[in-house]
């Protein structure tokens, strides 16, 4: 395959430059012992011929003779044909045009282009690239982002707590936040270890908002407040949060960017740096907003661990985060489990 396409490239270059040999013209002065092929803003190829009889010659010889006559050397291991190179006046060499052939599999580079032809299947597949449009992803990085999404859990039943419970949660406004500072080591193409720490905050806002959340004597009390007209109940907490995922990256492992389906899964462990419980109401005779903040914090567990789970596609990623632990220390309050879903920034 790499022979003929080789002739084919060749050829064409050659009849090109000497049929614009053949027409006169005021830009180019060229000399008729030779034929020159242009390329670029000053690159030139000459091959000097005597005239015409030794053109038609050149046009006539066999591809195995042209090889040949190059005096061309396949490396044995890597398969790789070296068809130009250019010698520094330091001795050193640069590979200008490089040949690499695997059964069906052809790969040309040119300069900065890479022409890759793949015959296994039953049509022929042709890709071209240049290294202007493909950039070398770097093994390490580090990066920033930002988790933005709703909050829920689940009870000992496994099932989200209906409206008869007064810790019901309100999907809207059950807000979940998190910074977090991350880095991905590549482990091989499309296959990535992905770890970092981050700040999250969680807000649990209840749908009966005549319920506040208090601090009993030893454990936390949904207490339903009927001596004013209540307007928002919630408990907060915020966590110190480390985290790793492993991720497969389709779109990579297939030479399209980030334009494939990517999934990540990974463990999290947390450590709690406040929580609170706040009520928002008015009084029954009217008056203007009023808030009530307890420290609910003794009750809530210090430590949280679960899953965290991603996929996404293009630019737009999507997780979701699930505690294995209850929210609140055993037998402090109702067994509850946090579950998150959200989109990543």
């Amino acid at each position: 395959m790499k022979k003929y396409l080789l002739l084919f490239c060749l050829m064409a270059l050659v009849q090109t430059a000497f049929a614009y040999n053949s027409l006169p013209s005021n830009d180019h002065l060229i000399t008729k012992d030779s034929v020159i092929v242009e390329f670029g803003k000053s690159g030139k190829v000459v091959i000097i011929v005597e005239n015409k009889e030794d053109f038609e010659r050149l046009k006539s010889m066999d591809i195995n003779e042209i090889i040949r006559s190059l005096g061309l050397e396949e490396d044995e291991e890597t398969g790789e044909l070296t068809i130009v190179e250019i010698r520094k006046k330091d001795g050193s060499t640069k590979e200008v045009v490089k040949v690499r052939e695997d059964g069906l599999e052809t790969e040309v580079q040119i300069g900065g282009m890479r022409v890759y032809v793949d015959e296994t299947g039953a049509n022929t597949k042709v890709k071209i690239e240049t290294n202007r449009s493909k950039k070398e992803e770097p093994a390490f990085r580090t990066f920033f982002n930002v988790d933005l999404g709703v909050n829920n859990y689940l009870d000992a039943d496994g099932q989200f707590p209906t409206s008869d419970n007064p810790y019901a949660v309100k999907g809207w406004g059950s807000w979940n936040l998190g910074l977090n500072w991350m880095a991905a080591q590549r482990i091989s193409k499309g296959f990535y270890w992905n770890f970092g720490v981050g700040f999250q905050f969680y807000n649990f806002k209840f749908e009966n908002r005549d319920f506040q959340a208090v601090r009993g004597d030893d454990m936390i009390e949904f207490t339903q407040r009927t001596d004013v007209d209540g307007f928002k109940s919630k408990i907060s907490a915020s966590y110190l949060t480390a985290m790793t995922m492993l991720e497969l990256d389709f779109g990579r492992m297939n030479d399209n960017g980030r334009r494939g389906l990517r999934i990540a899964a990974g463990p999290y462990v947390g450590y709690r740096l406040g929580g609170q419980s706040k009520f928002v109401y008015r009084e029954l005779g009217g008056s203007g907003r009023k808030k009530d903040k307890q420290n609910t914090g003794l009750y809530l567990n210090n430590l949280r661990y679960g899953v965290r789970g991603e996929i996404g596609v293009g630019r737009f990623t999507f997780f979701s985060t699930y505690d294995l632990n209850n929210l609140f220390q055993d037998g402090k309050g109702p067994e509850l489990n946090p579950i998150t879903f959200g989109i990543v920034f």
